[in-house]
């Protein structure tokens, strides 16, 4: 049975499967090993703070990601295909492992965060 997004472990759960798939993924993968060159011992932490503080309330989280994004869709395309294939591969990370109102929340947000990044984007 499914359970809510509660603690900070959940968040790593979360991150370290989403982030399994995106690696691996023939639209993302590339963008993450090949371009940005993600270390992933620094970049995994920063994203479980990242959404502990979102989900979680943690202020766990400091950095500007638009910025970092902005910078990196200078280096290669981020089209509306890549910020999509990013929210499904989210939304299906989220549903596979959680259920519940925190779950919900993460699903939402992460929408509101693939729209809002890929405007900024497109207007810069």
């Amino acid at each position: 049975m499914k359970s809510d997004i509660t603690k900070r472990k959940d968040i790593e759960l979360l991150v370290n499967t989403f982030y399994q798939k995106v690696r691996s993924n023939s639209t993302l993968g590339y963008i993450f090993q090949d371009v940005a060159k993600i270390n992933w011992d620094n970049h995994l932490p920063r994203m479980y703070s990242f959404w502990a503080s979102i989900l979680l309330g943690e202020h766990s989280f400091s950095g500007n990601p638009m910025q970092k994004h902005i910078a990196l869709s200078k280096l290669t395309e981020m089209k509306e295909k890549e910020f999509s294939e990013w929210l499904l591969l989210f939304t299906e990370t989220v549903d596979e492992l959680f259920k519940g109102e925190k779950a919900n929340e993460a699903k939402q947000r992460a929408g509101n965060i693939a729209r809002l990044m890929f405007h900024k984007i497109q207007t810069v």
